[in-house]
């Protein structure tokens, strides 16, 4: 985490843009041998936002897992703007 906070540029190994999808981003996290994935996406710029997490097990993220994040995403919008 403490990658993305002070680098610049992170390598895309550790914070990629999900494909399919507007502004959702993964971020990896290895902890040992585990290997983790934080949904996250921005807020005015510079604001990184975490969603939901998950260890990832198989070469491909799981589709339940980004449908969940955009539903996050979604009503952090959604609650931001009716303020």
């Amino acid at each position: 985490m403490k990658l993305i906070q002070v680098t610049r540029q992170v390598p895309e190994k550790h914070f990629e843009h999900i494909k399919g999808t507007k502004g959702l981003y993964e971020i990896r996290v290895e902890v040992g041998n585990n290997i983790y994935r934080i949904f996250s996406f921005f807020d005015k710029g510079n604001l990184v936002v975490l969603g939901n997490a998950f260890q990832k097990k198989t070469q491909k993220t799981p589709k339940m897992e980004i449908e969940k994040a955009l539903i996050i995403m979604k009503e952090y919008n959604n609650e931001k703007e009716s303020k």
